[in-house]
C-alpha cells in the first residue's frame, strides 16, 4: 500500500503566483534562468537556481550559493509572498495545448522508497544528488515536487472530478502558455485511504530530487537523537498523477558524424537491421520504427521484427533497438551517457529543430523517434531495471514555487 501524507505547504500568493513560480531547476540552464528572473526579484529562480544573483562564472556549488538558496526562500516568506497554510492536499491541473492533467499534491515518506515502493528507472549520477541534497538540508525544505505516477483507479478518479468542481485558489497561464490551476482538497482523508489500495507509484520525473530526499532525510536522522520517524524530514513533496492523464514525448537523438560513411552508405548499411525508404513525414507512426534526417532527406525506417526481443522490458525499446542495431554498430557510439558525439533533443523542440542542427552542419544525422509508453516505464520500473538515458520526456513540467514542503532543522 502507499501512504501519502497531508502537509502545511507555503503557497504564493495568488495575485502574484504568475511572477514567483518558475521552471525547474533541471530544464534551464544558469544563463537562461539569469536572463529569465531579470526584473522580478521574486522569481523562484532565485530559490532554485541562487547562482543568478552572483557575477557570472561563480561555482554554483560554493558555500554562498546555496545559503543564498535559503535566505531567498527566507525573504519570499518574510515578505508575505509564500504564505503557509493548515495541513492539507491540492489537486494541481496543467493544461496546455487543449490536453489536461490532474495530479495530487502530497508528501510520501522516504522509506517507501526504500522499500521500492516508489520505484524507478533511470540511474543517478552523484554529483547532482550531491547538490540537490545540499540545496535541502540548507533551506530545510522541499523546493520542488518530484513526478509520479500510479495506475488509475476509479475513486482517485472520483474524488479529482468532486475537488476540481469547486474553486481554485490559485489559476494562472505562463508565459510558455501552460495554465496552472490548484485547488485545495475538501476531505483529505479520502485520498490517504484511496491509496492505501495502490501497490506501488512510479517516477516520472525527479530521479536526482527523489534520491536527494531520501538523502536528506537520512541526514537529519543522524541530527537527530529524538528521532521517531514521524518527522516532516522523513516526507517529500510530490504530485502524483494517474497515469491515463500523462503523456510522453520523444526524445530524439542527433549525431556528430557518420563514423567515417557518406549519406548513401550509411543508409545501405541500414538494411543489416531493417528496411527503408524515403518519406515526407518526418514522425515515425508506430513503435518498432523511427525517421531519419540525412543528407538534406527523411527516410522511414522500421527495425526487423525478428530482431526485437518483447519479452525484455529494455530491448525492445526503441532507444535501445536504436542503441544497438545502428548507432554502436554502425556508426560506433558508445556508451551514450558518456559519449560526446550524441546529442538529445526533446519532443517539445520538434523536427524542425533536428533539421536545423544536421542542415547546419553541427550534426551528420537525426533520428526522431516514436515515444516510450508509460505503460513500457511501468514495465521496466516493475522489473528493476534501468531504462536507457534520455528515454522520456515528459511535458508540460511541473512548475516550482507553487508548493514549499519545510522541515525541521538541528543545530
Amino acid at each position: 500500500m502507499i501512504k501519502i501524507y497531508p502537509f502545511k505547504a507555503f503557497l504564493p500568493v495568488a495575485d502574484k503566483a504568475s511572477q514567483i513560480a518558475s521552471e525547474p531547476y533541471d530544464v534551464i540552464s544558469t544563463e537562461e534562468a539569469r536572463q529569465k528572473a531579470e526584473g522580478n526579484e521574486i522569481s523562484y529562480l532565485q530559490v532554485v537556481r541562487p547562482e543568478i544573483g552572483f557575477a557570472p562564472g561563480v561555482d554554483p556549488y560554493g558555500d554562498a550559493i546555496y545559503d543564498q538558496a535559503a535566505q531567498n526562500l527566507q525573504k519570499l516568506i518574510d515578505d508575505g509572498l509564500l504564505v503557509e497554510d493548515k495541513p492539507g492536499l491540492y489537486i494541481y491541473r496543467q493544461t496546455y495545448l487543449e490536453r489536461e492533467q490532474f495530479g495530487i499534491v502530497c508528501c510520501y515518506d522516504v522509506k517507501q522508497y526504500r522499500d521500492d515502493k516508489i520505484k524507478k528507472h533511470e540511474k543517478t549520477r552523484p554529483d547532482k544528488e550531491d547538490d540537490r541534497t545540499r540545496h535541502l538540508t540548507t533551506c530545510s525544505a522541499h523546493a520542488e515536487p518530484v513526478f509520479l505516477s500510479f495506475r488509475d483507479t476509479a475513486r482517485t478518479a472520483e474524488l479529482i472530478k468532486q475537488d476540481a468542481a469547486s474553486d481554485p485558489v490559485i489559476d494562472f497561464t505562463a508565459g510558455d502558455g501552460v495554465q496552472h490551476t490548484i485547488w485545495r482538497v475538501a476531505d483529505a482523508e479520502s485520498y490517504v485511504a484511496a491509496f492505501s489500495e495502490i501497490d506501488s507509484v512510479y517516477i516520472a520525473d525527479g530521479h536526482h530530487r527523489t534520491a536527494a530526499g531520501e538523502r536528506a532525510a537520512t541526514q537529519r536522522q543522524s541530527e537527530n537523537p529524538s528521532h521517531t520517524g514521524n518527522e516532516e524530514y522523513n516526507r517529500v513533496l510530490s504530485v502524483m498523477f494517474p497515469s491515463s492523464h500523462l503523456k510522453i514525448l520523444a526524445y530524439n537523438r542527433v549525431v556528430k558524424d557518420l563514423n567515417g560513411l557518406s549519406s548513401e552508405e550509411f543508409i545501405a548499411k541500414l538494411a543489416e537491421a531493417g528496411s527503408v525508404e524515403p518519406t515526407d513525414n518526418p514522425v515515425p507512426d508506430q513503435a518498432g520504427c523511427l525517421c531519419i534526417y540525412v543528407g538534406g532527406n527523411w527516410y522511414h525506417f522500421r527495425f526487423d521484427v525478428a530482431r526485437i526481443d518483447h519479452n525484455d522490458p529494455i530491448d525492445s525499446l526503441d532507444v535501445a533497438l536504436l542503441q544497438n542495431l545502428i548507432l554502436d554498430p554502425i556508426l560506433g557510439v558508445g556508451d551514450p551517457r558518456i559519449d560526446l558525439r550524441i546529442g538529445f533533443v526533446g519532443g517539445i523542440r520538434g523536427t524542425l529543430e533536428l533539421e536545423k542542427r544536421v542542415d547546419s552542419g553541427s550534426d551528420a544525422v537525426a533520428f526522431s523517434m516514436y515515444p516510450t509508453s508509460i505503460q513500457q516505464l511501468f514495465e521496466v520500473s516493475d522489473s528493476g531495471k534501468i531504462m536507457p538515458p534520455k528515454s522520456t520526456w515528459f511535458e508540460p513540467k511541473l512548475r516550482s514555487g507553487l508548493f514549499v514542503h519545510r522541515f525541521e532543522k538541528f543545530d
